[in-house]
């Protein structure tokens, strides 16, 4: 018999069945502009309708469930933001989150989870395009919304490698499957001497070129289109960047993109890695046992390791004395390494 205080109830049961449904709204919200049009100040369903250009009664049903659901406010007919709305979900905000469902509740990733007893069964995807297809065109969402929660781990980025950085003359970095490009350019706005090499499809580098600019680091950053098992990486670099990919893959083919870097980090250099990792049993950490789930159903092979298997790689590929960074409100850890001597 179980001696878990935890139990599964009709209701616990209803509420994951229906979680689709809040996402969904949540999406809608977004994608309609409706959190921007509230941050105008409370208003009734006709008058939100007439500024979004929606059928008043779809409209009425929408800001109602958003109430349902605690994402809006209702009161005498008339709809309101609730607090920390103006934060994360009205667009101006400089801590916009919004965006995130473009990632996080993507259609792709929907699609593929549709899959998933296939892909149990299966041992990993059965998709036709999936995050291995080169070229994925959500890898373009992913470089154009996956700020929000880039920049923060961008930082603690920056911040384990300070005063280290900040000391050499120069400070060549290399982004591995960059994607939005947060890591290197944060790298690159923190360091002066810093120049950036974005490596990822040719679709994505100019959504990182985009942030670049934004940054005011556009001058330092250089394109290296292709696949990451293939491309010529140039070098050597002080530090290679590889972040939210080996989750894609299994320990052995992991391990082998590691190894593929090594000799382009220059022999006082180092290695910073960034994902999920196992480091308790899933009821304490649910985070990254569900990111597994997307990888199953998403990849050939890939699921989150555990921080004993990126050891295993990062000592077999040459590196050494990681250390363990945690990311504050985020699943994310960050590992850095050294190139080891000789």
């Amino acid at each position: 018999m179980s001696t878990s205080k935890k139990s599964i109830t009709r209701e616990s049961l209803l509420g994951m069945m229906q979680a689709y449904k809040t996402t969904s709204l949540l999406r809608t919200g977004v994608s309609m502009g409706v959190f921007d049009c509230l941050d105008e100040g409370p208003a009734d369903a006709e008058t939100v309708a007439g500024r979004l250009g929606s059928d008043v009664r779809g409209m009425r049903i929408l800001l109602n469930a958003l109430a349902a659901v605690g994402l809006a406010e209702e009161n005498d007919g008339r709809f309101a933001l609730l607090p920390g709305a103006e934060q994360f979900l009205v667009s101006k905000s400089p801590a916009y989150f919004g965006d995130m469902v473009r990632v996080m509740a993507s259609d792709w990733e929907w699609d593929a989870l549709k899959k998933l007893d296939q892909a149990v069964r299966h041992g990993g995807t059965v998709m036709e395009v999936h995050a291995e297809t080169p070229g994925y065109e959500y890898w373009e969402d992913f470089a154009s919304y996956a700020v929000a929660v880039a920049r923060p781990t961008a930082q603690v980025v920056a911040d384990a490698l300070e005063p280290w950085a900040a000391g050499r003359d120069s400070l060549d970095v290399l982004d591995v499957a960059c994607g939005h490009g947060m890591y290197g350019l944060t790298l690159a706005q923190r360091n002066p001497q810093a120049q950036m090499w974005a490596l990822d499809w040719p679709n994505v580098l100019p959504l990182a070129e985009q942030h670049a600019e934004r940054m005011g680091v556009r001058d330092r950053v250089h394109r290296l289109p292709g696949d990451m098992f293939e491309v010529p990486l140039g070098g050597p670099y002080d530090v290679v960047l590889v972040t939210n990919v080996l989750h894609h893959f299994s320990e052995e083919r992991a391990g082998e993109l590691l190894r593929r870097l090594a000799p382009a980090v220059k022999p006082d250099g180092k290695i910073v890695l960034v994902g999920f990792t196992l480091d308790a049993p899933p009821a304490e950490d649910p985070a990254p046992h569900l990111f597994s789930i997307l990888m199953l159903t998403w990849t050939f092979e890939g699921e989150v390791h555990t921080v004993q298997s990126y050891t295993r790689m990062l000592s077999a590929a040459g590196f050494t004395n990681s250390h363990r960074h945690k990311v504050p409100g985020l699943a994310f850890r960050v590992l850095v390494a050294d190139k080891a001597a000789g």
